[in-house]
């Protein structure tokens, strides 16, 4: 059977050879704190479910005193030419956009194929992780892919992806923090002291009110937190769960699904989103830091009353 386990092998692989890549790396200045910082993390998807949690915590402490020190510097690997990618375009077109639309088209054609024909029956995937792990198969299919169609240099992938990696820097990792830091806010009652606010404030039997601080809650949260996944249990223990389909019994599944892309909205419109917001705006060299986010909060507005109405009709 295939585990969500592998996936976090064959990170924790990708990881370890960016490490080994950045020691080697003489022209870039910062190279140990690179080395450094993705070895740990490295570290975290090989062993992060044998180490305790006081060992998981100093390890996360380590990545922070790296990234917050100002250890670790973009680097320049030497992979193609900005001319050579010119000319790839030129040639190419439309068609360098086939890998990238190998990825989803694998995890769902293949989550429809393993769930709703026989071949879900081999129980060859670990269930309820069957499109991750289908997603990470996409990612392996559209590398093969680049492999046998581009014929690029052995070491273009893993060196590209440190460039990009490196130009990022801490902020890769920061929705995987967030998403912790929702489970320790949760963990330590956040839920339901909002949970015992919010019940003094809705009506009783007004559904569409519930739906409207749930929502909001999540965009709220989001905002401040930076990642939906951060808020999310927050919010599911205040009023999703206990109010909406408990006390409303509406679908979770429905509530759930369109609450993330509620959060999802909240996400467009804070800085605090910085590997979405922020970093997007450094690398495109755009004058306005808050360009992307001046940009995106008439898309996430509108947006978000449309995932109101839609867990209001839906879900209930």
């Amino acid at each position: 059977m295939i585990t969500l386990e592998w996936l976090y092998v064959l990170a924790g692989i990708i990881f370890a050879i960016w490490s080994f890549l950045s020691l080697r790396d003489t022209t870039n200045g910062k190279r140990l704190g690179n080395a450094a910082f993705w070895g740990l993390l490295s570290g975290s998807f090989f062993f992060g479910g044998q180490l305790s949690d006081f060992a998981n915590g100093l390890l996360v402490l380590a990545l922070v005193g790296i990234a917050g020190a100002g250890l670790i510097g973009r680097s320049d690997p030497p992979t193609t030419s900005p001319a050579e990618r010119t000319d790839f375009s030129g040639q190419l077109g439309n068609r360098l956009f086939i890998p990238a639309l190998i990825i989803p088209l694998t995890a769902v054609i293949g989550t429809i194929l393993y769930n709703y024909t026989p071949f879900g029956e081999t129980g060859l995937f670990e269930e309820r992780r069957e499109t991750l792990i289908l997603f990470g198969i996409g990612v392996l299919l559209a590398l093969g892919t680049c492999m046998v169609w581009l014929k690029p240099p052995v070491l273009a992938p893993v060196e590209e992806g440190r460039r990009l990696m490196d130009s990022i820097g801490w902020a890769a990792v920061l929705p995987q923090m967030l998403a912790a830091l929702g489970g320790v806010f949760a963990l330590a009652g956040v839920g339901d002291v909002i949970g015992q606010i919010a019940g003094g404030v809705i009506p009783d039997e007004n559904v569409f009110v519930a739906v409207l601080i749930f929502c909001l809650g999540m965009v709220f949260f989001t905002m401040i937190m930076g990642n939906a996944f951060a808020a999310f249990p927050v919010m599911a223990a205040a009023i999703g769960i206990p109010v909406l389909v408990v006390e409303f019994g509406g679908n979770p599944a429905i509530i759930g699904a369109i609450g993330m892309l509620a959060g999802f909205c909240g996400t467009l419109m804070t800085p605090m989103a910085a590997n979405f917001n922020i970093v997007p705006a450094a690398l495109l060299e755009l004058k306005d830091q808050y360009g992307v986010i001046r940009m995106q909060v008439w898309t996430a507005i509108p947006l978000l009353a449309c995932n109101i109405l839609l867990i209001y009709f839906l879900a209930f």
